[in-house]
């Protein structure tokens, strides 16, 4: 039930950053539409897609981590027995889930601290709308690495290709 309740949540994740790419390909689009060919310059769309950007980086970065397609050390890491592999392994994913820890939770404390302010060319959007990224996609990669530290503390060496992860769940 759990485990299908995550896969449900990182699909939604999966489908929630291709969403924000058509977006911004969208207003982007628009707005170079507006100026090059109307002639007239849509004062919102610049900070609008600076701020899908933002949220694609993010959401991107919680698939990226789901899919462990992360930069790694493979060559180095490589070369240990699958024990030593697997203890590197847990080690990293604690400094990792700390991090995000700290993402999370100063997130949460910068969100808080500007739910007052709005966006300078769209006045009804609140910067804590924006800013609410870091607390949730902090949160969601809180959960794909205490899945990923759960199966090496059961014995499973990850594969940065996610075939660990798909034969898994």
């Amino acid at each position: 039930m759990l485990s299908r309740l995550y896969r449900w949540l990182m699909a939604l994740a999966d489908v929630w950053a291709m969403l924000l790419l058509i977006a911004m390909v969208v207003v982007v689009t628009l707005g170079v539409f507006y100026r090059y060919v109307l002639n007239a310059s849509l004062i919102w769309y610049d900070e609008f897609a600076s701020y899908l950007l933002v949220w694609l980086t993010f959401y991107g970065a919680v698939v990226a981590a789901y899919h462990r397609k992360h930069i790694a050390f493979e060559t180095i890491v490589e070369g240990f027995r699958p024990e030593a592999r697997r203890w590197v392994a847990m080690g990293a994913e604690v400094c990792v889930l700390i991090f995000q820890g700290i993402l999370c939770y100063y997130g949460w404390v910068l969100m808080v601290a500007v739910r007052v302010e709005t966006a300078v060319s769209l006045e009804w959007v609140r910067m804590s709308w924006v800013y609410s990224v870091l607390p949730i996609s902090g949160g969601l990669m809180v959960l794909v690495s205490l899945a990923d530290l759960a199966r090496l503390l059961q014995g499973a060496v990850l594969g940065k290709e996610g075939s660990q992860r798909d034969a898994t769940e």
